[in-house]
């Protein structure tokens, strides 16, 4: 099943007083690049989750975060009290026979409270029983995210395989042209010599002809690209992580695109290939995101 590397997921779990918000995120890139936007993770457990995260989800830059809600009665600030006294002996100090000596008490406490690490986090240090319901969270989120690319996988396939075909119904067209162009030629080439009064050797030029002609045919591209769409298509279908294959494939299409376009020789052709080269670049920017 092919999916997407954009992808968003979430879940939450209690632990004690508090609620544990775990989101995570993904958008496409070439490698696994995980990063822990959170210090909740303890250090010694950074290379499990973000092996997990890699082993589940694969390429991408994805994103995890854990946010913490303190219920009612669990305030995550609580006061130092040795700080605050330390920074009011400090003070008391400081303003003794001034005219700030009479500041409001009020006024005095608002002013301690801002001072650094007057405040300071409650301790969430956790246990190894709880480490193991956040993992369980943190399992469940990359599942969410998961299924959330898989969704998004359903469409990426749909809109690839639709471009690949549309480069397909082109190809019959240009075949269409084909004889016109063959002959057109002969004549730009006929009036050339008329125009220069040339006598040519008949067989010789005849001989020239078809090798001119030879060296513009376009046979040999169209059974590529006709390959490389199958290939393509049946990559898609049937391959799990077809994202870095699809994008060398699609390089392929576009390099028989790109040969059919400089030996067209044909307006009608050229606007064919035009064509062919707009559901190319819709079909590569589509594979960017692919996993």
């Amino acid at each position: 099943m092919l999916k997407s590397m954009t992808g968003y997921g979430k879940a939450e779990c209690l632990l004690g007083p508090d609620k544990y918000l775990i989101e995570i995120r993904s958008v496409n890139g070439k490698n696994a690049d995980i990063n822990l936007k959170t210090q909740l993770i303890p250090r010694e457990k950074e290379v499990e989750i973000r092996k997990y995260i890699a082993d589940k989800l694969g390429r991408g830059s994805i994103d995890l975060f854990i946010t913490v809600e303190h219920t009612q009665g669990a305030d995550a600030k609580q006061i130092n009290r040795g700080t605050l006294l330390n920074y009011y002996n400090q003070l008391q100090e400081a303003v003794k026979g001034t005219v700030m000596e009479c500041c409001e008490p009020d006024t005095l406490m608002l002013s301690l409270m801002r001072l650094p690490d007057v405040l300071e986090t409650r301790n969430t240090e956790l246990t190894p029983e709880q480490w193991e319901q956040l993992f369980a969270a943190i399992r469940e989120a990359v599942a969410s995210l998961d299924a959330f690319r898989q969704r998004e996988g359903v469409s990426l396939c749909n809109d690839v395989i639709t471009q690949v075909a549309k480069i397909e119904t082109y190809l019959p067209e240009i075949e269409r042209y084909e004889k016109e162009r063959v002959a057109a030629i002969r004549e730009r080439i006929d009036a050339r010599i008329k125009e220069l009064a040339l006598q040519p050797d008949t067989n010789r030029l005849e001989q020239e002809m078809i090798f001119w002609l030879e060296k513009l045919d376009i046979n040999e591209e169209k059974v590529r690209l006709r390959q490389h769409c199958n290939y393509f298509r049946e990559t898609v279908l049937n391959e799990a992580m077809p994202g870095r294959k699809l994008g060398f494939i699609a390089q392929e299409m576009g390099r028989e695109i790109n040969t059919l376009g400089s030996k067209a020789n044909h307006a009608d052709i050229q606007k064919c290939v035009v064509k062919m080269k707009d559901e190319l670049e819709k079909i590569k920017e589509q594979t960017l995101n692919i996993l």
